[in-house]
């Protein structure tokens, strides 16, 4: 379970610029005239079978891959539907797979106005120009959908960035005074694109704060503003009554001391309890082989049963999950080889990067030898390349990913980095709040 490098291909060339295209449906034009011979000849109905294979989502394909078929040829172009589709309704259309990678140069992908895409299935990397991202803050991910907040207005967008269709929604300002309160929440929010209970062809973008409970909730183009979950009772505390329970937590689990993470893998849900080894403590615990110290269970979420017993998971096969407060991510192995099978990789204060095998129920340290600081100075440079590990824990904490920064380098800044703190700083004032606007 050691550093492994991937070969990483070169990045995506040149730009594409695309005229306005319309939503997918038939085409209405005839491919024209073709010789005889080459792929270009190619029957209409041959084409559109390989075009619809690209898009069933069952396999590699997905719309990256139909945009670049239809690029091939004028023929292909003209016989198959464009893949624009303005209120990203259509599922088929959507990116699938698709995490955001870090430069590792202290240069925030909104301001760099481009992002560094990376395809956990086929190991593809691109690297897409972004004008829309500027003056905005990249605030969540989900499959490649690029969530954004407007620094001055806090109005709400999602970005397709390989089709550049964008969905827009109302501002954050108001619930912001209402109910959140606090800037630093504010700056460190994530959120997420899902589809809705009615209809996997329409999406809801979820919005949740740290350092609070308020999560919010809206469907694009709804006059109304954002929905606040849970409700509140006269508007203090959440109401109980209200609150959706999926599972109860282990009674193995200690809760005091017990990290909690749900995680869809493989179809299922997963929730992911880490603890120290419950049979040591105090000196017992510091004597403890280090690799024996931490311990991981895993087990299967029913979504449809009233039970709410989660059933206990001993191996998850080729998969690797990366767990994090903010983001959890699961991948196959048989993918990407440089990922270990059957492992879970997570982050612990004094240490970045955590690989856990539930079939030994041994840990292990990775990047410790790529520290660049003690916690107090800088003691190496930068360790490059970058492995895949590292690039997926800086993915699962987008709160370091947003600032252009590694996760296993900058997880701690010490206060003697005084330029890149004051950088940081620098950025966050450049987020201006609405105030609150009250009705007579």
């Amino acid at each position: 379970m050691g550093r492994k490098l991937p070969p990483f291909a070169p990045a995506a060339g040149r730009k594409r610029k695309g005229s306005t295209l319309a939503p997918l449906a038939a085409c209405k034009h005839s491919a024209p005239a073709r010789k005889n011979g080459g792929w270009a000849s190619l029957p209409t109905d041959i084409v559109g079978l390989i075009t619809c294979r690209l898009l069933a989502g069952d396999g590699d394909g997905d719309v990256v891959d139909y945009i670049c078929f239809r690029a091939v040829c004028f023929g292909w172009r003209a016989c198959t539907p464009a893949p624009r589709d303005p209120n990203l309704r259509d599922p088929r259309l959507r990116p699938r797979g698709w995490v955001a990678l870090c430069d590792g140069d202290a240069v925030r992908p909104d301001d760099a106005c481009e992002i560094v895409f990376f395809h956990t299935r086929t190991a593809r990397r691109l690297r897409v120009p972004l004008p829309e991202l500027r003056r905005h803050r990249i605030i969540g991910f989900t499959d490649g959908l690029v969530i954004l907040m407007h620094k001055t207005t806090t109005a709400v967008r999602v970005l397709h960035p390989f089709t550049r269709d964008v969905v827009d929604f109302q501002p954050l300002a108001t619930l912001y005074h209402q109910v959140v309160r606090h800037k630093g929440s504010l700056l460190d929010m994530n959120a997420a694109v899902c589809s809705t209970a009615s209809s996997a062809d329409s999406i809801t973008v979820v919005v949740w704060f740290p350092y609070t409970d308020v999560v919010l909730a809206a469907d694009p183009g709804s006059s109304s503003d954002w929905e606040l979950y849970p409700p509140r009772r006269n508007g203090n505390g959440p109401q109980e009554k209200s609150l959706v329970v999926i599972a109860h937590v282990p009674h193995s689990a200690d809760r005091e001391v017990s990290n909690f993470y749900l995680v869809e893998s493989g179809g299922r849900m997963l929730l992911a309890v880490r603890q120290p080894a419950p049979y040591a403590n105090g000196s017992e615990w510091n004597a403890l082989d280090w690799s024996r110290r931490i311990v991981c269970r895993l087990y299967a979420v029913d979504l449809n049963s009233q039970r709410y017993k989660p059933i206990p998971v001993k191996s998850i096969g080729d998969r690797a999950l990366f767990l994090s407060g903010d983001r959890c991510l699961s991948l196959s192995a048989s993918d990407l080889p440089w990922v270990s099978s059957n492992s879970i990789y997570s982050t612990l204060p004094q240490y970045p990067i955590l690989v856990y095998s539930p079939g030994t129920g041994l840990s292990e340290r990775l990047a410790d030898s790529c520290q660049i600081h003690d916690k107090k100075d800088r003691i190496r440079p930068s360790v490059r390349p970058f492995t895949i590990v590292d690039h997926l824990i800086t993915y699962c904490n987008p709160r370091v990913w947003s600032k252009g920064l590694m996760f296993h380098e900058y997880h701690y800044i010490p206060q003697s980095f005084e330029e890149l703190i004051k950088k940081i700083r620098a950025q966050e004032r450049e987020l201006r709040i609405p105030r609150a606007v009250h009705s007579c």
